[in-house]
């Protein structure tokens, strides 16, 4: 049940962390922030990244081995980026359709799946 929810905060933390780090961009695009001062831009964000923080900070204490989780330091911080990369596919995928992935993207993608694999490999 751990597992489960560890990962789940980190799906949720990613979200708010792709939002938080590149949703400017998209309101950018939207010109609903295009007058915004970069110092109102950062607070956004921060605001943003202040809910990631909130679902980040209990999946690795849940997660992390020596609070009785099922995952060490390394694996918890493999399954993250793996995770990163989802969300922000996804992310990018949707809302910024001119963005294209190409098949080094799919390689890089690759790599970090097999990360994932070689960090849990006995």
């Amino acid at each position: 049940m751990k597992m489960l929810a560890t990962i789940l905060l980190l799906v949720v933390s990613n979200v708010f962390m792709t939002f938080a780090w590149y949703g400017h961009l998209k309101l950018q695009e939207m010109k609903i922030s295009t007058n915004w001062p970069l110092y109102a831009v950062i607070l956004f964000s921060w605001g943003i990244a202040l809910l990631e923080y909130s679902f980040q900070v209990p999946a690795n204490r849940i997660g992390f081995r020596e609070n009785g989780g099922p995952f060490s330091l390394v694996q918890l911080k493999v399954i993250q980026e793996v995770i990163t990369l989802i969300v922000f596919t996804v992310f990018t995928s949707f809302l910024f359709k001119g963005e294209q992935f190409h098949w080094n993207h799919v390689a890089a993608f690759a790599c970090l799946v097999l990360a994932v694999y070689f960090v849990f490999m006995k």
